[in-house]
């Protein structure tokens, strides 16, 4: 089918929006002409306005929806007048794929989670995300109405002004850009929300292991975040024995791509940072605990580096569930040392 218009929904975090970008290529070269818009949520909607291949960004954050009608029957007549002719639903949820079936989008495809899919016309049954990476599973979407995929890399365009702001950041903290610049972010895992803490390595181990690389390499370090790690991040800061620059905080989340897009390289937890880094072409040392980093690590491995410690629990994240777990040893038992040894290899 020549699909003229088409619509993605994908209303969670920046990796998973992140994820979808190869699927967006990947239909711009099947279908040149095609008109395509994303509905996503506020955090995110920025980042893909920015992509040239999205002509419009439909922005649904649940918080403000819920029980709020007006509010959802706007945005259900903004989608309606479009005429949309096939939408790629990631939501693995109905509601959405209710809202398509009432858009009248004839041809709509999507997961088939926990019997979610009853409003989809072409289902892919998922029992959770496992043994490939959840871009595989989104590119399974377009093999299943025959589009043809092509191996593309995620993608992150970064306006010039934000680039523009990132120099002057730099020459406003007098950063000597004659060295290497390191990003590293102790925080992330935000969609995981008060759960945050399992996916994030401590911050003594991220000062002593800062500490190293600026003795090894003489490096920069620049400590990274949204406004919400800011305080993370300063403790990292005062733990360290060097000094080092705290830009958590210090712009929006565009701003900090391409501040990422000035350094030679990123120290990242699991969670939408390393994705970031990835997209914007930075080599990665990503440490990871109970998630799979098969499934939610860096697309494609490439020159990136995966940190593990190798427990036989690990991975204890499967098909969207944590198992209980009261001592994160898979993080709490990783050694500086073991980090740094990967954290070498892209420097």
């Amino acid at each position: 089918m020549n699909f003229k218009k088409i619509l993605i929904i994908n209303p969670y975090g920046i990796g998973d929006v992140l994820f979808t970008t190869p699927v967006i290529g990947n239909l711009r070269l099947a279908y040149p002409q095609a008109v395509i818009c994303y509905l996503a949520n506020k955090r995110t909607a920025g980042m893909l306005k920015c992509n040239p291949d999205i002509a419009k960004v439909f922005v649904y954050e649940r918080d403000e929806f819920v029980g709020n009608y007006p509010k959802y029957f706007k945005l259900f007549k903004s989608i309606n007048q479009e005429r949309f002719d096939l939408v790629l639903d990631f939501s693995l949820n109905s509601s959405f794929g209710f809202l398509s079936f009432a858009c009248g989008i004839k041809k709509r495809v999507g997961f088939d989670y926990r019997k979610r899919g009853f409003f989809l016309t072409d289902r892919v049954p998922l029992l959770g995300y496992e043994d490939k990476h959840v871009v595989e599973y989104y590119l399974d979407l377009l093999r299943q109405i025959e589009v043809p995929v092509k191996s593309l890399p995620m993608r992150l365009d970064v306006p010039d002004a934000e680039t523009q702001w990132a120099k002057q950041w730099l020459e406003a903290n007098h950063v000597d850009r004659s060295k290497k610049l390191i990003a590293v972010f102790p925080g992330g895992g935000a969609s995981w929300g008060k759960a945050a803490g399992f996916k994030r390595w401590s911050a003594p181990k991220y000062a002593e292991l800062i500490d190293i690389i600026i003795e090894k390499f003489d490096a920069v370090i620049i400590l990274m975040g949204d406004p919400k790690e800011e305080v993370l991040c300063r403790e990292v800061a005062r733990l360290a024995r060097f000094p080092v620059q705290v830009a958590a905080g210090a712009s929006s989340l565009l701003g900090s791509a391409a501040l990422l897009k000035l350094t030679q390289g990123a120290v990242v937890n699991d969670g939408g940072p390393l994705h970031m880094a990835v997209a914007a072409g930075v080599k990665t040392a990503a440490i990871f605990g109970p998630v799979d980093p098969r499934v939610y690590g860096p697309y494609p491995v490439g020159a990136h580096r995966v940190v593990q410690k190798g427990l036989p629990c690990q991975p204890c994240y499967r098909r969207f569930r944590m198992a209980s777990c009261g001592h994160i040893n898979c993080l709490g038992e990783l050694s500086v040392q073991e980090v740094y040894r990967k954290v070498e290899q892209i420097l």
